[in-house]
């Protein structure tokens, strides 16, 4: 890294946008990974759908527990 940086040019909230959501990138390990997109093949459904519809039943059966 240099010892300072030159701003002078810069403009500020150039790629800023109003009420823009955050999409957290979620990472599966590697093994876990291979197997819901072997299952997602076989069923013909996108892993991301997959993911999507094991982490809603996870959650309903953690509702019905508490």
């Amino acid at each position: 890294m240099k010892r300072e940086y030159d701003f002078s040019k810069g403009v500020r909230g150039k790629f800023y946008k109003k009420g823009a959501e955050l999409r957290l990138p979620i990472y599966l390990d590697e093994k876990l990974q291979d197997q819901l997109e072997r299952i997602a093949k076989k069923k013909g459904k996108d892993i991301g759908e997959m993911v999507n519809s094991l982490v809603k039943k996870e959650i309903d059966l953690i509702e019905e527990l508490i």
